[in-house]
Parts: structure tokens; C-alpha cells; sequence
């Protein structure tokens, strides 16, 4: 008699966001990269940034993706690195505020031109700069967000975009 295996469902990805406190000193952010490129995982977005007020602490916000075992395995991996203070996967442990921040050049003219600036408008987006060419605006807010009103300004015209990684911070009373 045969049986008939089931195929199982293939393992989900998941999308984390982690705040990394790291000491702030020279090659702690090649380590936490290299720790990534070398086991094959991807970092989906990098923040780093000085987060002590005497500038000995550093904060990295990274995002990235895998399985709930891969997601595992890369905070751990993380915790075994010397310069690493304390990784928190912000996805996990609650509520959290996630932001990106883009500068989005749109060369348009006539009525394109006009179109961005209503656009520009709904999503609350600023002109940091004009020409008679073009305009640069400055748009910060969710991924989806930036992503949406990116494409809206491809349709206008020529486009040219600057992003930020993703930042975040947990929500409520928790300090980290």
C-alpha cells in the first residue's frame, strides 16, 4: 500500500526590526555586517547612529528577513558579538514606531510640475528644493508610504530618490 506524504508548507518569512546598542568605536559596524554577508543573511535596511550623550553607545536599527529559526539564530549570533551591548527585536517584544526618511528629486515641467506639488500635498511631503527643473521633496513615514508616493513621482516624470533605513523605537514606557 502506498501512502501519499503531504508536502509541508514551506517555512515563513518573517520581517523583524531590531535595535542593536553597540559601543561606538571603529569597525563594530563592519563586524555586525560581516556577520550577516558571511552566513547568508540579507539586512533589508541599516540605521546607525551615536545614541549616549557622551557618544559611547550606538544604536544600529537594522530590518531584516528569514525564518522564525533564521530570525533566531541571527540574535544570537548578534548577542555573541563583543562590542554588542544588547539586541532587542522590536517586532517581538511589542508595539513599536518604524520610520523611513526619503529625499525624492522629480524633474517634471507644466503641468506634471503642478500635479507633484498637490501630491506632494496629500502625502505631506516638504519641497527642501527647487529649480526651474525640478523639485527635491522630503518625505518621511512608513515604507509603504515613501513607496507609494515614489511611484506616483515616477509617473510625472524622471526620478531620483535618496532613502534612510528604517528607524524604530518601542512604544510606551520601555527604555532600552
Amino acid at each position: 500500500m502506498a501512502y501519499e506524504i503531504e508536502d509541508a508548507a514551506p517555512p515563513k518569512i518573517e520581517r523583524h526590526t531590531m535595535a542593536v546598542l553597540v559601543d561606538n568605536e571603529p569597525g563594530v559596524l563592519a563586524r555586525v555586517v560581516g556577520l550577516f554577508s558571511g552566513r547568508g543573511y540579507n539586512i533589508e535596511s541599516l540605521t546607525v547612529s551615536s545614541v549616549s550623550e557622551d557618544e559611547s553607545v550606538s544604536r544600529i536599527s537594522l530590518v531584516t528577513t528569514g525564518t522564525p529559526m533564521i530570525i533566531e539564530q541571527i540574535k544570537a549570533q548578534l548577542n555573541r558579538l563583543v562590542p554588542v551591548n544588547a539586541v532587542h527585536d522590536l517586532t517581538e517584544e511589542g508595539p513599536h514606531i518604524e520610520r523611513e526618511l526619503a529625499l525624492i528629486k522629480l524633474a517634471a515641467t507644466g503641468a506634471k510640475r503642478r500635479e507633484s506639488l498637490r501630491l506632494a500635498d496629500i502625502f505631506r511631503a516638504r519641497v527642501a528644493d527647487t529649480t526651474k527643473e525640478t523639485f527635491v521633496f522630503v518625505l518621511t513615514g512608513s515604507r509603504d508610504k515613501i513607496d507609494s508616493f515614489t511611484d506616483l513621482m515616477r509617473d510625472l516624470g524622471k526620478v531620483e530618490v535618496a532613502r534612510s533605513g528604517a528607524v524604530a523605537i518601542a512604544r510606551g514606557v520601555k527604555l532600552l
